[in-house]
């Protein structure tokens, strides 16, 4: 018995070892992450780089901002999670209110769950071919679509997994009071899960913010703010790594900029999406 006790007792501060040396491993990462982009992109970081676009010499470090390809970014992100929002909130009622326990529901998210493991660059090479056969051309709209179909699977997952943790007694409550299948996914479980519908969202939308390959060719880029659905625009990642490609050391130090500005939104994004959850988690029944 003692001898077990002390094979028990070795294997728990094995396992605490690992984990406490995978935080370790993780933490120091993020913390490299964000010196590297505060140390070489704050000085180039000014007011003039957040209000202008690229002027004619910007790439060879004379005047001019990236104002294009931030505005650029929240639109295709904030266009790309609507969209996706749309498409897999249904799914994930769907899922739980009416294909319950069924072998459908099990390859819906099996399926989902490849997607979500799917290269964003395949998704870029989908949305091409897609928009050449509709005839169109790289435009806000094709990079909006395409970041749609990334955001989807994470959605759907995301919401998929807070309305499995809604206790079945609240729809079996609801369905003994006369409601139907519509009205219990409507009025019961759409109010439970509301803090994981916001959690998703905000997921999706950083991945989305973030995701440069998905956008390449489909929302191609331009150094003007982006004014119709069906013109090129602009992106934050897409800047960083063409700014990165020129020999001009001013130019490479204004990709770190741009790089920094791209990490605080997501920062502020993921942030905000913990205290709008924690409010919402009012409303839920534990």
């Amino acid at each position: 018995m003692k001898k077990r006790l002390n094979r028990q007792t070795l294997e728990e501060a094995i396992f605490k070892g690992l984990a406490g040396g995978a935080f370790l491993i993780m933490a120091a990462a993020l913390f490299f992450i964000l010196v590297t982009v505060l140390v070489k992109g704050l000085p180039a970081l000014n007011w003039q780089m957040l209000t202008q676009v690229p002027t004619a010499g910007y790439y060879v470090g004379k005047e001019g901002g990236i104002l294009n390809a931030i505005l650029g970014s929240l639109y295709l992100a904030a266009g790309g999670t609507l969209l996706a929002l749309l498409l897999s909130l249904p799914i994930a009622l769907y899922l739980e209110v009416y294909a319950r326990g069924t072998r459908w529901a099990n390859m819906v998210r099996l399926s989902m769950d490849v997607l979500w493991g799917i290269p964003s660059i395949v998704y870029g090479a989908f949305g091409f071919t897609l928009m050449l056969a509709l005839g169109m051309r790289a435009s806000l709209l094709g990079g909006i679509i395409t970041l749609a179909l990334v955001e989807l699977p994470i959605m759907t997952r995301a919401m998929d997994e807070v309305i499995r943790l809604i206790p079945f007694e609240l729809k079996e409550v609801s369905y003994a009071l006369g409601s139907t299948r519509l009205e219990t996914a409507m009025k019961v479980v759409f109010r439970q899960m509301l803090p994981g519908i916001v959690t998703a969202m905000l997921l999706a939308f950083g991945r989305g913010i973030g995701d440069a390959a998905s956008v390449l060719f489909t929302a191609g880029y331009t150094d003007r703010v982006p004014t119709s659905l069906l013109r090129p625009v602009a992106s934050l990642p897409l800047a960083v790594f063409f700014q990165l490609g020129t020999p001009y050391p001013e130019v490479q130090q204004r990709a770190y900029a741009a790089a920094l500005i791209l990490t605080l939104i997501i920062m502020f994004v993921s942030l905000g999406s913990r205290w709008i959850a924690g409010r919402l988690s009012q409303n839920v029944i534990k």
